[in-house]
């Protein structure tokens, strides 16, 4: 009695086994830090966001040079000539701060030029993930680097589907 018991536990823990899904954990950071095109695309994101930076520094600078004559001059001057250089002030504000946007805000030059350079190096590491993914038979891989994120999960795992089919949703 007691083999025969036995034996319809292992099986039926075998049999639940195959239904088991398989994961794989990797770190993307520790994936890209490896790779020297990651390294030398950093190199010219660093270079170009200093070369910005120091744009935007010079155009402050003049700025602020801007305000001081104006607040040293602000006293020998008539009223439509106070009211031409707050003008001409507001200008140069609204000019740096479209220029910061432009430079480093979303969509903007950094932006851009980051997707330019990382993103074929992001495409490279994804297409190898999928091929060591369906190789070794992996459900889904998870991404340690920060926090846990889902990098390849199998399409028949998928049931989104099945849950708008269930809510009615064609």
């Amino acid at each position: 009695m007691k083999k025969l018991l036995f034996i319809g536990i292992f099986i039926l823990a075998t049999g639940l086994s195959s239904f088991a899904q398989r994961y794989a954990v990797i770190d993307s950071k520790y994936i890209l830090d490896k790779m020297p095109e990651y390294t030398e695309a950093q190199q010219k994101l660093d270079q170009f966001s200093k070369m910005w930076q120091q744009e935007i520094d010079q155009k402050s600078a003049e700025l602020d040079k801007m305000y001081k004559d104006y607040d040293a001059e602000k006293v020998m001057l008539s009223d439509d000539l106070k009211k031409k250089r707050e003008d001409e002030i507001f200008n140069k504000e609204k000019a740096l701060r479209d220029l910061q946007r432009q430079r480093f805000g979303y969509q903007g030059d950094l932006f851009k030029k980051r997707e330019e350079l990382i993103k074929p190096i992001q495409d490279k590491i994804y297409n190898a993930i999928q091929k060591l993914a369906v190789a070794k038979l992996y459900d889904f891989i998870l991404d340690k680097s920060d926090g846990i994120t889902v990098i390849f999960a199998d399409p028949k795992l998928d049931k989104s589907d099945d849950v708008l089919k269930e809510l009615g949703v064609k």
